[in-house]
């Protein structure tokens, strides 16, 4: 059941940071690639500022959208260069 949660937490989450960076979707799999690695970006980055999302559902999404967006600014950048 984990590994749903994980991959639901990884869909919401790149599909939202899509929405809020105004690059639209990734498509499916995109979205997930995007929110899982938003999730171990986001849970490193909060781990390091000393900051918590909450726990539970809300407080991973919260998380890995917040490190989808760093993920996607970051590609960006790389893009542009």
């Amino acid at each position: 059941m984990s590994f749903v949660y994980f991959i639901l937490v990884g869909l919401i989450a790149g599909w939202l940071a899509g929405v809020l960076v105004k690059g639209g979707g990734l498509g499916l799999v995109g979205d997930i690639v995007v929110g899982i690695i938003g999730a171990l970006l986001g849970g490193w980055l909060f781990g390091v500022l000393g900051i918590s999302a909450g726990a539970g559902l809300v407080g991973a999404i919260i998380t890995a959208t917040v490190g989808a967006i760093v993920f996607i600014l970051i590609l960006r950048v790389i893009k542009r260069a």
